[in-house]
């Protein structure tokens, strides 16, 4: 069970979840105290001392049923075994006992009765059989789930299951058929689950634990490359993104406050060096007063760039309490200033949102011109950039084969405290086609890779200090 764990362990912090070596020996001396029959029961607790955040939770089940799946032909730890529910089936006229005796009408007859009568083990065991008649799974071959899954249900004649489930519910009227039809594809929804179980178990037993994790692996919320996520990413980094927030600014206002000693208060220093005859034998300091950083924040949010600008100017403003002034710029070829969007404004995602619709960012083909933009902000800005302003530029600096103007932002780096560049394609790609971001590095404190969450937070994390 140890080497289980440690192999699960593994599993979940290649996966990215942040597990420390104490946790994992809260772990196993957990499980010292459970029943380890209890399948339910082992996930449970190992999420409680595993896990600490709710958005990690996918990621842990997911590793979870993988590491601990139920190998075919074992008795399940909660429930009878494959063959003794298909065997109380056959005594109840559904057929021989194994699976291997049923025909298809049998078979489809047995998930019909273990759906309506909610028996989880029968329709487990009903599930088992459909993958080993369906699915032609084939030892060795480098085939995913999801094919195997597809080839299953296309077998089970859904539709008709729904059907009869619906037709065997009491009542009449609208309103029951509604009911009976919600009832009905819950219903079936936990027989997909139950294939999809069914399937994953016999990989394990065919590619091993480990082989099939690192197959089935998906980045958590915040590793997600903002610029490629899928509509479910961006909605998940949206939730990620709140309590993001919050503890980013808890740290910073921390790490402030921990900041060096001050500079040496000479009038207190004298007055205490009186007890040992004016000899200043202790030094006393001011407390520190460290200087919040102002920001200006210059972002492109043009096509998909627009996904990574968004999530920066949320994150920049739900933690400006921690800097001293925040103002937003976006751009395409013209430049607009955003800062009014998200004063009074609760939620920072409500003022992205009224910047899309309202900014006005367009002064000639709608398509991104870095070098116009930047002069524009040079022109109406620049004596507004002071030695206690950061600069931050978002964008990947593919400029259309426009003019690049780099002599702009030399302009702006002699005025300003900081500049700094996040990029949110990869490196690799950085001066290729039409990216110019290596004439623009010469004038920035550093140009970052920036494409996921974890990377932002790492950046404005360092900023605020």
């Amino acid at each position: 069970m140890l080497d289980l764990l440690a192999g699960f362990i593994g599993e979940l912090r290649a996966t990215g979840l942040p597990v420390s070596l104490s946790e994992h020996m809260d772990a196993a001396r957990a499980l010292e105290l459970i029943d380890l029959g209890d399948r339910d029961e082992v996930r449970s607790t190992l999420a409680a001392t595993l896990v600490k955040r709710s958005d990690h939770l996918a990621a842990f089940y997911q590793a979870f049923d993988v590491f601990f799946a139920v190998r075919p032909g074992a008795p399940a730890p909660d429930g009878p075994s494959a063959e003794s529910a298909l065997g109380a089936a056959g005594e109840s006229g559904a057929g021989g006992g194994g699976g291997e005796g049923l025909s298809a009408e049998e078979l489809q007859d047995l998930l019909y009765r273990a759906l309506r009568d909610q028996n989880r083990a029968q329709l487990r065991a009903g599930a088992r059989a459909a993958v080993g008649r369906y699915a032609g799974m084939e030892p060795g071959r480098p085939v995913g789930g999801t094919y195997y899954l597809y080839r299953t249900l296309r077998y089970l004649e859904l539709e008709e299951l729904e059907r009869r489930l619906v037709e065997g519910q009491p009542g009449r009227g609208e309103l029951a058929w509604r009911l009976a039809r919600d009832e009905a594809q819950g219903r079936i929804e936990m027989l997909k689950q139950e294939v999809e179980r069914a399937i994953r178990e016999r990989l394990v037993e065919d590619r091993g634990a480990e082989a099939l994790a690192r197959s089935l692996r998906r980045p958590l919320p915040e590793d997600v490359d903002v610029m490629h996520a899928n509509r479910d990413e961006l909605a998940a980094l949206e939730r990620a993104l709140r309590p993001l927030s919050r503890k980013l600014a808890t740290r910073l206002a921390r790490r402030r406050r921990r900041c060096r000693r001050g500079p040496v208060d000479l009038r207190t220093t004298v007055r205490q060096s009186l007890s040992t005859g004016g000899v200043p034998l202790e030094l006393r300091y001011r407390p520190p007063r460290p200087a919040k950083p102002e920001i200006f924040v210059v972002a492109d949010v043009s096509g998909s760039v627009a996904s990574f600008a968004r999530f920066t100017l949320h994150l920049v403003h739900a933690i400006s309490s921690q800097f001293s002034r925040v103002r937003s710029f976006v751009f395409v070829d013209g430049l607009d200033e955003v800062t009014s969007y998200f004063e009074g404004v609760d939620d920072p995602a409500d003022a992205v949102r009224r910047i899309n619709a309202e900014a006005d960012v367009v002064a000639f083909d709608g398509h991104s011109d870095y070098g116009h933009a930047l002069t524009v902000f040079r022109d109406r800005y620049l004596d507004q950039v002071t030695r206690r302003t950061t600069v931050l530029i978002l964008g990947d600096a593919r400029n259309n084969y426009h003019l690049a103007r780099a002599e702009v932002l030399a302009d702006v780096r002699a005025r300003a405290r900081h500049v700094y560049w996040l990029n949110p394609e990869p490196a690799g790609y950085w001066n290729s086609g039409d990216s110019i971001i290596g004439e623009y590095a010469g004038h920035c404190d550093a140009v970052v890779e920036c494409r996921t969450l974890r990377q932002l937070e790492r950046f404005v994390g360092d900023l605020g200090t």
